[in-house]
């Protein structure tokens, strides 16, 4: 069916204008502490890595050979993503039912969604992970009519190529399977369509499967390790509590009526399939300890709802007046949690304002924060560790710089080794910390190492000779790469492929 013309808005104005804003204010605060890891991932391409599968590191390598690798070059895709996710609440909200003000609603709220402004603000494959998981669900709207049920294949397309892409669709699938029961879609289980979707997603998943196996299931210690050493836990309702600010507060009402709809929609029984399975997406979640922002690619399928809600509401006699003011809450609701979400203010106004709000800096993991909250903190500081190094290289003796290796503690200070060293004539980084560690051992046995962080007692007992060749401060950086040392160490006492098995950071 093509677009009319009050139609547009919502399928091209707003997702352009999303695009537009993150195009514009693409440079932030600077290169993210994972951005990073994952360039240095795009110079190992393989079938899988210790803690995400292949398909975004796959696409950045492709991306980076054309555009470059510069930090604003990079966040082109997320912010592609982030417009196309905007699309498909469009299309969904139509899909469901809605009239133009649906899917105008239904766009607006998750172009300003904040969880969505933050996820394709840089680059990740959480940027498609909104795209991928939108996109299916606006395939399983149109699956669950009589005349859709070939679409099915195209769900198993995608969920394929998601799972490829980071292995959330697991739990989208299993609410899936456990909404259609719910809601007795029996029939969906007897078309053969479903059953070859779920033949090609697991078809397309193998690979990463194989690789799992062949180096003895990564992922899984990954997953442990950080479950037990890193990350906060939160509770069903901590984790609830969470999407008040992932979805954001003024938007409440509009994912909560658009989840409330799909079980009072006259269709009840396609809709009620659709909120079971939601409704099992967040149980799920919640009960497994999940990190919060996992949730977030659902609230563009149920913005779209929501749409479709507000706009029967008020099509009655006397509330149409409602229109503007859901729009109204919607855009002030974004515009003030933005700079939350993304580096747009100076950072010494961005402290105040977030103050203001009544905000303090925060982190999903078990670190201390400084003055920053730790999506932004760790998009300070790479460049000025990459120089501290180039300072500590310069003061070593000619034949020592020739053959030296550097060491970081983890996958952000190796990240920006490899990426601002060239430059700075620094060879490339290693590091015991997830991929990296897959990429080792290094040929470093009779090298001169400059070793980031780390104590000298440890160090005394892997080295013949340990000095401080600098300290590296950053006031805006995450405490614990603040008043870092940086160590000159030689003589490794061990062979460096007898030490690595010993130094494997999964976590």
């Amino acid at each position: 069916m093509p677009l009319r013309g009050r139609d547009r808005l919502g399928w091209i104005g707003i997702p352009v204008a999303l695009l537009a804003f993150h195009l514009a204010t693409a440079a932030g605060y600077g290169i993210f502490r994972d951005e990073l890891y994952y360039l240095a991932c795009a110079s190992h391409l393989d079938w899988g890595y210790v803690d995400h599968p292949p398909l975004s590191i796959l696409i950045l390598a492709g991306f980076r050979a054309v555009a470059g690798d510069a930090v604003e070059a990079i966040r082109v895709l997320p912010a592609i993503a982030g417009a196309v996710t905007v699309m498909l609440a469009a299309s969904t909200a139509r899909a469901l039912g809605g009239g133009a003000f649906a899917q105008r609603l239904g766009a607006l709220c998750t172009a300003v969604c904040p969880i969505v402004i933050a996820l394709s603000g840089f680059y990740s494959m959480n940027a498609f992970d909104l795209v991928i998981w939108s996109a299916i669900l606006r395939l399983i709207v149109g699956a669950l009519s009589e005349a859709g049920v070939k679409l099915w294949l195209g769900v198993g397309l995608l969920a394929g190529l998601g799972l490829q892409n980071k292995i959330s669709p697991l739990y989208l699938g299993a609410a899936l399977v456990a909404g259609l029961l719910a809601a007795g879609r029996f029939d969906a289980f007897r078309t053969r369509w479903i059953w070859l979707g779920g033949a090609l997603s697991a078809l397309l998943f193998a690979p990463h499967l194989i690789w799992q196996v062949a180096h003895g299931w990564p992922t899984l210690e990954f997953m442990e390790n950080a479950r037990r050493y890193k990350m906060i836990g939160f509770n069903p309702l901590g984790f609830l509590a969470e999407q008040l600010l992932n979805a954001g507060p003024t938007l409440l009402p509009l994912w909560i009526g658009g989840l409330a709809w799909l079980f009072t929609e006259r269709r009840r029984h396609r809709a009620a399939a659709l909120g079971f399975t939601a409704v099992f997406v967040i149980a799920i979640l919640a009960l497994s300890g999940a990190k919060p922002y996992y949730l977030g690619p659902l609230f563009p399928f149920l913005f779209a709802a929501g749409g479709v809600a507000w706009e029967r509401w008020t099509d009655r006699s006397g509330r149409v007046w409602w229109r503007a003011v859901l729009v109204l809450f919607a855009l002030v609701g974004g515009i003030v949690v933005a700079p939350l979400t993304k580096g747009i203010l100076p950072v010494e106004q961005f402290i105040v304002y977030s103050r203001a709000l009544g905000m303090s800096p925060s982190s999903s993991e078990r670190h201390d924060v400084g003055r920053l909250p730790q999506h932004f903190a760790d998009m300070h500081g790479w460049e000025e560790l990459a120089e501290t190094v180039a300072r500590v290289r310069a003061t070593l003796p000619p034949g020592e710089r020739e053959q030296l290796c550097i060491f970081g503690q983890n996958y952000g200070e190796a990240g920006a080794i490899d990426y601002f060293g060239p430059a700075l004539g620094l060879p490339h980084a290693n590091s015991a910390h997830n991929a990296y560690w897959m990429w080792g051992p290094p040929d470093c046995a009779s090298a001169t190492w400059i070793v980031i962080g780390d104590d000298r007692e440890t160090l005394e007992s892997i080295f013949e000779t340990v000095e401080l060749g600098a300290t590296f401060d950053c006031d805006l950086c995450m405490p614990f790469e603040d008043d870092n040392p940086i160590w000159i160490a030689r003589g490794l006492k061990s062979e460096s492929m007898d030490l690595w098995p010993k130094i494997r950071r999964f976590i």
